[in-house]
């Protein structure tokens, strides 16, 4: 007869949360990783603070400057440096977090225990997705830190919902990738597939998805006089940026650019494909936070969506394995 559970399902999910985080934040590997992002987006804001020294009188929105300002030592902005490397840190926490357990021949023992699997799958992915959230919150609280210490001008009411909006949105971006590695855990029992396959998809979105979908659009969309001329049409443009906003890279880099740049009132990053003086929408006047936040609601919603749907199809295909002893 099949074994009986006692207990509640909650009680087995919270002592998976709690050993999963712990491993977690003592990996030497996640240690690695968080302190270069750390250490990469410190030398952003350092280096960008440095510019903006000379415009304490004269821009409202300095603090904000600290994310998007680039310099000529570094011409990365700090979102686009964590865009780059929060993938890597979420990959890292997920690519063996199912399979591991079947290497090392542990599945089929946690599970004799008075444990469900869903607390298994659930325990492990928030644990994942809370030190995401640790170390995203660690990293801006230095920014913040590094800000006040050398601009010595503090952020107003609006910079800080605006930082946290970035917050929120780096976390749901960083949920993405970790259901991304999650989902590839579960279906390769080989951890260096699963590993492979992520990165794969990541850099498939990050340097080739732009050249593909102007390919593409080319085909579809464009004219002999357009292509004669090397003008897209507008309906190009129009099926690139539909295109690009496949790609998470691109949700979140307008949430951002929505978020941290209050004179972008359209969001049209995907022009930048044909039309780079457009590559940070279309700059007007200062937007309230609440205006921000539905010019961006959409990408953000998106992002949100694809974390919830991939950790639904990991849970179903998971539910769906077999498990011997």
């Amino acid at each position: 007869m099949p074994r009986s559970r006692e207990g509640s399902p909650w009680t087995g999910f919270s002592a998976v949360f709690a050993k999963e985080l712990a491993d977690h934040l003592s990996s030497v590997l996640m240690r690695i990783l968080e302190w270069l992002v750390i250490l990469t987006g410190l030398a952003a804001v350092y280096t960008s603070v440095q510019q903006l020294k000379t415009l304490v009188s004269e821009d409202r929105f300095l603090f904000l400057r600290l994310f998007t300002a680039s310099s000529d030592q570094l011409p990365i902005n700090f979102i686009s440096l964590v865009g780059f490397l929060v993938p890597l840190v979420a990959i890292g926490l997920g690519f063996d977090a199912i399979n591991g357990e079947f290497n090392r021949r542990t599945m089929s023992r946690i599970l004799a225990q008075p444990l469900y699997r869903d607390a298994l799958l659930f325990g492990k992915f928030l644990a994942g997705l809370a030190t995401l959230a640790i170390s995203l919150s660690a990293l801006f609280l230095l920014v913040v830190g590094l800000g006040l210490v050398l601009l010595g001008v503090p952020p107003n009411g609006e910079e800080v919902l605006r930082m946290i909006g970035f917050l929120v949105a780096a976390i749901a971006y960083g949920g993405v990738w970790l259901g991304v590695s999650m989902l590839f855990s579960v279906l390769f029992r080989s951890p260096a597939a699963a590993a492979m396959s992520s990165i794969g998809l990541w850099l498939l979105f990050t340097f080739l998805w732009p050249i593909i979908i102007r390919f593409v659009a080319e085909g579809i969309a464009a004219t002999p006089e357009s292509i004669a001329t090397g003008q897209p049409t507008y309906a190009q443009i129009m099926l690139e940026v539909a295109m690009s906003r496949i790609s998470p890279n691109t949700l979140f880099m307008e949430t951002m650019i929505g978020m941290l740049s209050p004179t972008t009132n359209s969001l049209m990053l995907g022009l930048q494909i044909s039309l780079p003086a457009q590559a940070f929408g279309a700059m007007g006047t200062p937007l309230h936070f609440g205006q921000s936040v539905l010019l961006v609601w959409p990408q953000l919603t998106a992002l949100i969506a694809t974390v919830i749907v991939l950790f639904a199809v990991t849970y179903v295909t998971f539910q769906r394995q077999e498990i011997r002893a």
